[in-house]
């Protein structure tokens, strides 16, 4: 045990791989998230100051 036979006992790691590589596109998604959440609302925030600067001074 520890040194897989193929690539494909890799994958499946006796058993558990769907949970294993589920886990780990779970935490992938979880961190692209928590990267890509942050400036979208940044970008959104700073477009409705923008637009909100624009109205005033009219």
């Amino acid at each position: 045990m520890g040194v897989f036979e193929s690539f494909s006992d890799f994958m499946a790691m006796d058993g558990h791989g769907i949970y294993v590589w589920l886990s780990y596109a779970v935490a992938t998604a979880v961190i692209v998230f928590n990267i890509v959440s942050p400036r979208l609302l940044r970008n959104r925030l700073i477009s409705e100051h923008k637009r909100r600067l624009r109205r005033e001074q009219r």
